[in-house]
């Protein structure tokens, strides 16, 4: 299927590219989420009458995505958990447990904006951890997971 992107998509395309993608892709992510339309005459001609407005919106949100970046470079979170002798968790710590961490913290971020790199965190200790607010944006920050006081 032909479509046009409305915003910058990774792996895939610039705002505004007519790419050719699998059917089901589009229909059930990329369209449903406003991330691309059907890429017909009249949807061309739309695009390109609302070109800056949507140029003007992508850099608000790189703006943005920026600033919180700026904040959560370096951070450095505490998460406890049980754990047993050999410091080993009992369960793991995973992308949701982060991103409500990162929530009563203040910061706005989704669990899919969250890259765990080997997986799931299963020991104790401090754990380097990828943040992804914005495709151009990735920042680091330490998860330091301390065995839970009996």
């Amino acid at each position: 299927m032909q479509i046009i992107l409305l915003e910058k998509v990774v792996n895939l395309g610039q705002l505004g590219e007519v790419v050719r993608v699998k059917d089901g892709y589009a229909r059930n992510f990329l369209i449903p989420q406003g991330k691309a339309k059907r890429a017909t005459e009249v949807a061309i001609k739309e695009f390109e009458a609302r070109r800056a407005e949507l140029e003007k919106a992508q850099a608000e949100k790189l703006a943005a995505a920026q600033a919180l970046g700026e904040k959560l470079n370096g951070l450095t979170l505490a998460i406890t958990a049980k754990a047993g002798v050999d410091g080993r968790l009992f369960g793991s710590i995973t992308n949701i447990d982060i991103a409500e961490q990162l929530k009563t913290n203040g910061f706005a971020i989704e669990k899919a904006q969250i890259r765990l790199p080997n997986g799931p965190l299963k020991t104790i200790g401090q754990h380097g951890v990828s943040v992804a607010p914005h495709t151009d944006v990735v920042v680091d920050v330490t998860i330091d997971i301390v065995a839970e006081k009996a």
